[in-house]
């Protein structure tokens, strides 16, 4: 099964949202994620100050940044089972 990630669209929607304080779990049935996804967004884009309200600040293209800086870092291995004529290896 694959995965469902979060777009630069969504994190801009859960940026809109989350400053116009909607709750994590109204912004999880908006954009149509578990709000533990939510929570652990708003971590990736804590841009390490404080917005009017006192809470953590969030910024949608630094998370996003972010994100492609991890799969960067790890790697692409999704063709890594295929050989180099496109056939499936062999799992021995």
């Amino acid at each position: 099964m694959a995965g469902k990630y979060l777009t630069l669209q969504d994190r801009k929607t859960i940026a809109k949202l989350y400053r116009q304080e909607a709750r994590v779990l109204d912004i999880a049935n908006k954009v149509g994620f578990h709000p533990a996804t939510i929570y652990e967004e708003l971590r990736r884009g804590d841009t390490g100050k404080l917005d009017e309200r006192q809470r953590p600040e969030y910024d949608p293209v630094l998370a996003q940044k972010r994100v492609q800086e991890a799969i960067r870092r790890r790697g692409n291995h999704r063709g890594a089972a295929t050989q180099k004529d496109g056939r499936q290896a062999r799992k021995v």
